[in-house]
């Protein structure tokens, strides 16, 4: 009996640990009766341990668990994909069986993996296949490259490439429209081969003289509604699209790539899933919000993700429904297809374009660019019927807005939307310029401004040239004002515009610094480290109406860890950039380590 004493002793502790999660009671022996009810309990305990083992246990670590009930910890429990426990290295141990897997984090950062907020995720696969023009310093140097390309590509075939900026060059270029360069130079050295080069932005192209004559384009084409055609003082083309007027230049290969078959088109699109997942669990990135898939892409998620073989977790956004798109909403939302793999609950759509394509709309004209206000590159009236069509069919909004007259007037919209009775969560996409005058309704209306960090400093060397410092200084990437205001925020890269990395989104959060001058960027408006830390993880899960599910080390909540090399609450600024991702934990699996 004494032997069952100090047994049951030893293993109190670890008892009392379970009942939190087995409603089972550990009590001292005080009698033989008592005895025998503990040799019951204990038991029971014993059984209810090896059925609730966990299957991973990170210990001796610091964890910012993104809940306010227990803001930090040492350790956590998980069984497969849930959260059994978290808090100190005892409790998490006594959850240990023998098939558990036991990671010291010899002290290391661990938290919720991060959730991008605001990405394109088969963008990012596909920009993972073209080329790269997102270092160019230069026009030169962005044709070097192109031509680079076009040596190994077949003649006749089209090259593609994207992230030029020529406000981020370092020497402009020598004939220049609003300062894009002619595209004469670059259809000189690739005759043969149709290229299109995508702004960084997304929202601006351009051609070379073979893309355009396959396209059918000449001088006296008409600019589309919504878009430009770029052309200098005497008409001639420059080369250069803008928002609409993209489509048109880029028939041919969109009617190129419907003519593939079935078959072909599905492994071109499981490449690019492929690729981008391999970017975002390098980065720590388990979840991720798409900003606009096609009803097609989303049968293959669909498909993929019942099959088990998607491999980050993906809210999606419907791409732009067109009016006769209309009635495929009543299928949606669906929620946590394959697992919690897949959810599609929202609409994408476009009020305006971005500021460094000249396509953000504007209430007072561009400072560069007098008497141009931008672009509306969606009528008012067809976004009121989606609008209409998201509040019957219970699915979220999510409307780009960048200029500030952008978002007045989706606010306006979303304000005859709203009512005290529901929690739509509309979301303005990217929330960039606004007017001090709206900032305050964000929070009063309950709408969503998803922005993105990163975002700010890298355009910082262009914003006050467009927008002129006072607009800049009160109305540019206020997230401070906005929080002060009561609203909610998301955040997010909007890769491939820029890197999926999430450390450089929050190092640009809580300093603003240009990366160009390293000056920060009316730092006023910075974020502090947890709030940063809230925007990448529990902030996007409400902004998806996963708050319950992920977002933040609780038990119950889906088992998506990461550990980093520096603590991000307390590391210099400096130090965020030079942290590395040192596991990604998915779905309670180690699926990507440094090693």
């Amino acid at each position: 009996m004494m032997a069952f004493l100090l047994f049951l002793l030893r293993y109190g502790s670890a008892c009392s640990k379970l009942a939190v999660l087995n409603d089972c009671t550990c009590m001292k022996p005080i009698s033989f009766g008592a005895t025998l009810l503990a040799l019951v309990v204990f038991l029971s305990c014993s059984v209810s341990r090896r059925n609730s083992s966990a299957t991973l246990i990170l210990y001796n670590g610091f964890l910012f668990t993104a809940d306010s009930t227990r803001p930090e910890a040492k350790a956590i429990a998980m069984r497969g994909d849930t959260i059994l426990y978290v808090g100190d290295d005892a409790g998490a141990l006594a959850f240990a069986g023998p098939q558990t897997e036991l990671l010291d984090l010899q002290g290391n950062f661990a938290m919720p993996g991060f959730i991008e907020g605001h990405g394109h995720f088969i963008g990012l696969g596909q920009s993972l296949e073209v080329v790269n023009l997102s270092k160019a310093n230069s026009w030169s140097e962005v044709i070097a490259r192109v031509v680079e390309q076009v040596q190994r590509t077949p003649i006749g075939e089209w090259v593609e490439g994207r992230g030029w900026h020529q406000e981020k060059w370092s020497e402009p270029p020598t004939r220049s429209v609003n300062g894009y360069p002619y595209h004469d130079e670059l259809s000189a050295r690739t005759p043969n081969h149709p290229v299109v080069l995508r702004h960084a932005s997304g929202h601006a192209l351009m051609a070379n003289a073979k893309a355009m004559q396959l396209a059918g384009i000449s001088r006296h084409t008409p600019d589309p509604p919504g878009g430009r055609i770029v052309r200098d003082e005497k008409g001639n083309l420059t080369g250069v699209f803008e928002e609409n007027a993209m489509n048109l230049v880029l028939q041919p290969l969109s009617e190129q790539r419907s003519s593939r078959r079935e078959r072909e088109k599905r492994a071109a699109f499981e490449r690019q899933v492929t690729l981008a997942a391999e970017a975002c669990l390098r980065n720590g990135v388990t979840s991720f919000q798409d900003a606009g898939s096609s009803f097609w892409e989303i049968e293959q998620f669909k498909r993929m993700a019942e099959e088990g073989r998607l491999p980050v977790r993906l809210w999606v956004m419907i791409a732009p429904p067109s009016s006769a798109d209309l009635p495929k909403l009543a299928h949606f939302p669906q929620v946590d297809l394959g697992k919690g793999f897949l959810t599609v609950r929202a609409v994408k759509s476009y009020l305006d374009g971005a500021l460094g394509a000249y396509g953000a709309w504007l209430l007072q004209p561009y400072a560069d660019k007098p008497g141009h206000l931008g672009q509306n590159v969606t009528p008012l009236d067809s976004l009121r019927r989606i609008a209409e069509a998201c509040r019957r069919h219970g699915l979220q909004l999510c409307v780009h807005a960048i200029g500030d007259r952008a978002n007045r007037e989706i606010l306006n919209l979303y304000q005859a939307f709203v009512d005290s009775s529901q929690n739509l969560r509309w979301r303005v996409e990217h929330a960039q310029h606004l007017d001090p005058q709206d900032i305050a309704r964000f929070g009063q209306l309950g709408v969503i401004a998803s922005v993105q960090a990163v975002h700010c400093t890298s355009d910082a060397p262009f914003v006050v040239k467009r927008l002129g410092v006072e607009r800049a200084r009160t109305g540019a990437y206020v997230w401070r004002s906005l929080l002060d205001s009561g609203a909610r925020l998301a955040n997010g890269t909007d890769t491939p515009v820029e890197d999926i990395n999430p450390l450089a989104c929050i190092y640009a959060a809580v300093t603003r610094k240009r990366p160009d001058t390293g000056e920060p960027f009316f730092p006023e408006q910075c974020m502090t480290r947890q709030e940063a830390l809230l925007s990448y993880t529990l902030w996007n899960a409400y902004a998806a109406f996963e708050e319950k599910k992920k977002g933040s080390l609780t038990p119950g909540k889906r088992a998506d860890v990461i550990v980093l090399s520096k603590n991000l609450l307390t590391c210099s600024p400096e130090d965020i950039l030079n942290a590395r991702v040192l596991h990604t934990i998915l779905a309670g699996r180690r699926i990507w380590s440094a090693q």
